[in-house]
């Protein structure tokens, strides 16, 4: 009964701190004197407004085979069908000129911030990939016997990680982009996996190093050689103990995607700002982005968590 109510208590405590933040954030809009438009930020996430059908060549409007409208080519293709548009502007026999508005049709879209999203967690996952596999192979050659080997990986460690990631996606766009002709997303991609696989390299190399000598002994006298003993053994009791850490660099993997933004990727943050500059709705575009940020680096954090009980239930 004491540890209800103590639990109680607690919880009740919790629940006044937020109600506390939420009114200081109130009272803070209050004597900023803001107008609030949280409308204007709707139909940038997703919206059913009407919007216009162009014509993509110049060409005539003509019947089609099934008696429906359609835009012919000079060429005498048909290269547009009118018939499923809410309104038709143009009629049998008009000439048409590229750009001419043709119809409109009214249908739910997604809206740029929206679209930024996409944008992060394609870029996030491919990151995310590149940089454990590579952060792997750092991390082993950290450990190696090989004085070469554990030197390159020394070097690259220190490098990276007493560097700005903003200067990495510089010269990985800029320079090694330029010689390679990279596309600006994959030199994002290429620049945020090298960053973090710097850090994944350590948090590998701790895990490892944390599991005891034993195993590593008692897994080479029943007949393992070394990436057998490594592979079965070794990595998979210390993915067991890395799996925290790496979370915690996964999330900020998401976050630090927004420094793309630099190079002109349109990720959550450009397209965030794209939006305050047509919009006039500063503080609500920020912190629909910020609150979309927060949505992501959560559902990594509760995927890693189940993962990470599923792991313990299997021990």
């Amino acid at each position: 009964m004491q540890n209800n109510l103590k639990s109680l208590l607690w919880n009740a405590v919790f629940v006044l701190v937020l109600l506390s933040i939420c009114g200081l954030v109130y009272i803070s809009g209050k004597r900023i004197d803001y107008n609030w438009n949280w409308e204007r930020v709707l139909p940038y996430i997703a919206t059913n407004a009407d919007s216009s059908i162009t014509a993509p060549v110049d060409g005539n409007i003509i019947l089609d085979g099934n008696n429906q409208l359609a835009l012919e080519s000079i060429h005498g293709d048909v290269v547009l069908q009118l018939g499923n548009y809410k309104s038709v502007n143009v009629y049998e026999g008009d000439l048409i000129f590229e750009g001419d508005t043709l119809a409109t049709v009214k249908e739910w879209r997604i809206g740029p911030i929206l679209d930024g999203v996409i944008t992060t967690i394609e870029i996030s996952v491919w990151s995310l990939m590149i940089a454990l596999a590579l952060g792997l192979v750092i991390g082993l050659m950290r450990i190696s016997s090989n004085p070469a080997l554990k030197k390159l990986s020394i070097a690259y460690i220190e490098v990276i990680r007493g560097t700005p990631l903003l200067v990495q996606i510089f010269i990985v766009y800029f320079f090694i982009g330029t010689v390679l002709d990279l596309e600006r997303f994959t030199a994002g991609v290429i620049a945020l996996s090298v960053f973090t696989a710097a850090y994944v390299a350590e948090i590998v190399r701790s895990g490892i190093q944390s599991i005891p000598k034993g195993q590593m002994e008692a897994a080479r006298s029943l007949g393992m050689n070394y990436p057998q003993a490594m592979i079965y053994v070794i990595l998979p009791q210390a993915f067991k103990q890395t799996l925290p850490p790496l979370a915690g660099q996964f999330i900020n993997l998401i976050k630090d995607s927004s420094l793309v933004s630099v190079i002109s990727i349109t990720d959550l943050t450009k397209a965030g700002r794209e939006v305050v500059s047509s919009s006039f709705a500063p503080f609500e575009v920020w912190f629909t982005v910020a609150a979309l940020y927060l949505l992501l680096t959560s559902v990594l954090s509760w995927a890693i968590q189940m993962l990470e009980k599923k792991l313990a239930a299997s021990d």
